[in-house]
């Protein structure tokens, strides 16, 4: 095995740089192999190109005839570019993406065959059901699902396949993916926010919800990757001892890109453009070999596709580079996590940002409006969105020093808290003309000013506003951005229905003008969410006793979070707003769970293996080593020996301890293991979190130490500080 790693390392340091051809100036080769708008126009009929627009726009449904035509169009544009193969694109509940090639091809008999692609083809496929996720959804005998067409997510070119961008059901009906509530979601709150911005503008028809993530990463050479096992199986170091230096110095963050990541970098955006995904920014991230890229921000469905899209395509363009990608939330311990930002707005079809001050103060009533419903949807439904981002993974990073807290907050900075402070002493009921151009102008009028000096920004905060969007911090780096922004968009939508209810009931009955009815409920809402504002460092037991003495939720492991998910509140909330029945927010619950209890049973298994026949084995052989040359001593000094080798008799008690201390842990955490196995659900999910998982950090505790003792020569697992700093 150490043989293994040092053939890795030599193998690493002897990479060059891959030579990037350029393809073209970004804006030429941008969206090339994507069947958008430009790409339509020139391969559709005006009837077909128009249909596929009305879909997109108001979400009316294409006739058979006309996704035959194209069907037709999309074919040979696709062909013209290469592909030979066509998948139906989607999102299972794996997190990952999923498809199923088939050729453009078919036989017609006489030794003949012809390249086919029909409406029927385009518009429905049926893939198996039965092998992926579905929380008892299915029944054995019902194992068929479908694949139905996204039109409002372009289809595009990958290789020589062309991807259609897809829905995934089961054959009852209920959705097996993460699109299908995204989508449903993203409609419930275009109409709920467009109902309240006619208060403002009766030309506002459509609201859109946009989303800019920020991807973060780690990159460490294929072959160091090969020498780790937990690597491989898990996407995490599960041993390690920390090198001498990590990110201690901040020389990292914002520095010189190594130039085999520059020439990784490049790659992967000419990949990018030509997909259509708007990547714009690339830095150094704060541990060593962790980076980000980051896009312009679009549409909250493409955004997601984009980004499910992306992790796709960082892993293959890496594997041109010999280069492993690692988006585990903790890959390595000591050091920063990875995260994906989600940077969240409301957007109107007239061109208006709705978390965006406007130039007079009409608009800036619009935008608190946005402002405190936002902030008021997510007091109500905080432990919602802990479960939003609950995973094995996450557990790692979420409270750890660089990364948000389990307790879920908003941060608005000192300039807007006191915006609201003020709109908190708002007269009830019918205002006078002197408090009325006061707020309007003294107030409201001069948000504009104060955001403009404000550069206030929590990086501890899970929630926080950063001058024109909100920005959801606590999501993991390896989650599929479609269950949070579900969960966001939902528990807003919901939150602007209520708000318009209100305002009408105190215009039609309490004969308020609209701009005193919603100044009044506004008010309310200040009061009713104050509590989950908080502008202080997020870390810490200090914070932990003030949002237990506020009442907000600490829910730190993922089973006792994803309890949310099924509570009579959350059910009725989605099944409201037409975004998921009961069913399949069980189902949905039951597979997290389900993958939680995977995930932990895998790394137990794979900590148990490396530290037994890995690491056990290499201490007992420099153990003998050690044995062989004290009685060498003893041999040669005899009675004074044991002063000469007293260095090396402790050397071997204390790795004998080691050993004892891995066998007993490793023994005690696969009985916890046996225990857990036996039992179901949520009961499965905590024993495995709070009855197995606290062997991992005593069983790596006496390896770790062990890696210290034992000869360097010897050591068969690549070290961090050879993951982290070769080059």
């Amino acid at each position: 095995m150490s043989t293994l790693r040092f053939n890795a390392l030599k193998e690493t340091l002897n990479r060059k740089p891959v030579e990037i051809q350029e393809k073209g100036r970004r804006s030429e080769i941008f969206s090339e192999n994507v069947f958008n708008e430009h790409a339509m126009l020139q391969h559709l009929t005006k009837d077909a190109y128009q249909s596929v627009m009305n879909a997109i726009e108001f979400g009316t449904k294409i006739d058979r005839k006309i996704a035959d035509h194209i069907s037709t169009g999309m074919k040979e544009w696709a062909i013209s570019k290469g592909a030979t193969h066509y998948t139906h694109w989607f999102q299972p509940l794996t997190g990952a993406t999923a498809e199923k090639h088939d050729a453009f091809f078919e036989t017609i008999g006489n030794g003949r065959a012809m390249e086919k692609f029909d409406g029927g083809q385009l518009v429905q496929q049926e893939p198996d059901a039965s092998s992926f996720p579905n929380g008892g959804i299915r029944n054995t005998f019902e194992a068929r699902g479908y694949t139905a067409w996204d039109p409002t997510s372009p289809a595009f070119i990958y290789g020589t396949t062309l991807c259609i961008p897809t829905i995934f059901v089961a054959y009852t009906g209920e959705a097996l993916d993460n699109k299908a509530p995204l989508l449903r979601a993203l409609q419930a709150v275009d109409q709920a926010a467009t109902a309240v911005c006619k208060y403002f503008d009766k030309n506002v028809s459509k609201v859109n919800a946009s989303l800019g993530w920020e991807q973060e990463y780690f990159l460490i050479d294929s072959a160091l990757a090969a020498a780790r096992p937990d690597i491989t199986l898990t996407g995490r170091t599960l041993l390690g001892h920390s090198p001498a230096k990590g990110q201690q110095l901040d020389d990292h963050y914002f520095g010189s890109i190594p130039t085999r990541v520059m020439s990784y970098m490049r790659d992967l955006e000419q990949e990018c453009m030509l997909l259509g995904i708007p990547v714009k920014t690339r830095h150094n991230e704060v541990a060593p070999n962790q980076f980000e890229l980051a896009p312009i921000f679009e549409e909250a469905n493409l955004a997601v596709d984009h980004n499910s899209l992306l992790m796709d395509v960082m892993e293959k363009v890496a594997q041109r580079h010999q280069f492993k990608v690692l988006f585990h939330e903790k890959p390595f311990a000591g050091i920063n996590g990875s995260g994906k930002h989600n940077n969240w707005s409301l957007a109107t079809n007239t061109g208006v940002n709705l978390l965006s001050p406007g130039k007079t103060p009409m608009k800036n009533l619009q935008f608190l409006t946005f402002f405190v419903n936002t902030i008021k949807a997510v007091h109500d439904n905080e432990e919602l969105i802990r479960a939003a981002i609950a995973s094995a993974s996450n557990d790692h990073r979420l409270g750890a020093n660089e990364a948000p807290p389990a307790i879920i907050s908003v941060f608005i900075g000192s300039q807007l808290s006191a915006v609201l402070d003020e709109l908190e002493n708002v007269t009830k009921g019918k205002l006078s003309p002197q408090e009325k151009t006061d707020l309007k102008l003294n107030i409201v009028g001069k948000i504009p000013e104060i955001l403009l000096d404000n550069t206030d920004r929590n990086r501890t905060s899970p929630f926080a506003f950063t001058g024109n969007k909100f920005e959801l911090r606590a999501v993991g780096s390896w989650s599929n951005c479609a269950g949070p922004m579900t969960v966001l968009n939902t528990i807003i939508a919901k939150q602007l229905k209520d708000f318009k209810v209100e305002v009408d009931a105190l215009v039609e009955e309490k004969d308020l003008k609209k701009d005193e009815a919603i100044f009044n409920i506004l008010r309310e809402y200040i009061k009713a969410s104050k509590k989950i504002r908080f502008e202080g460092n997020g870390y810490g037991e200090a914070w932990e006793k003030e949002a237990r003495k506020r009442g907000l939720s600490n829910n730190k492991t993922t089973p006792e979070a994803l309890k949310a998910q099924i509570s009579k509140k959350t059910i009725a909330l989605y099944e409201e707003l037409n975004v998921m029945s009961k069913i399949e927010v069980e189902a949905r619950h039951e597979i997290e769970l389900e993958e939680y209890i995977l995930r932990i049973q895998i790394e137990g298994r794979v900590l148990g293996d490396i530290a037994r026949n890995h690491v056990i084995p290499t201490a007992i052989g420099y153990q003998n080593t050690l044995i062989e040359n004290v009685s060498g001593l003893k041999e040669i000094f005899g009675n004074d020996f044991k002063k000469l080798a007293a260095e090396q008799i402790d050397l071997i008690k204390k790795i004998s301890e080691h050993i004892s201390g891995i066998n007993s842990k490793v023994n005690a955490m696969t009985d916890e293991r046996k225990k857990a196995n036996k039992l179901d659900g949520q009961k499965a999910a905590e024993a495995y979190c709070n009855k197995v998982k606290p062997f991992f950090d005593e069983i790596r505790y006496h390896c770790d130490k062990l890696e210290l003792l034992v000869d360097d020569n010897v050591w068969p697992l690549v070290k961090y500080r050879e993951l982290l700093f070769t080059r």
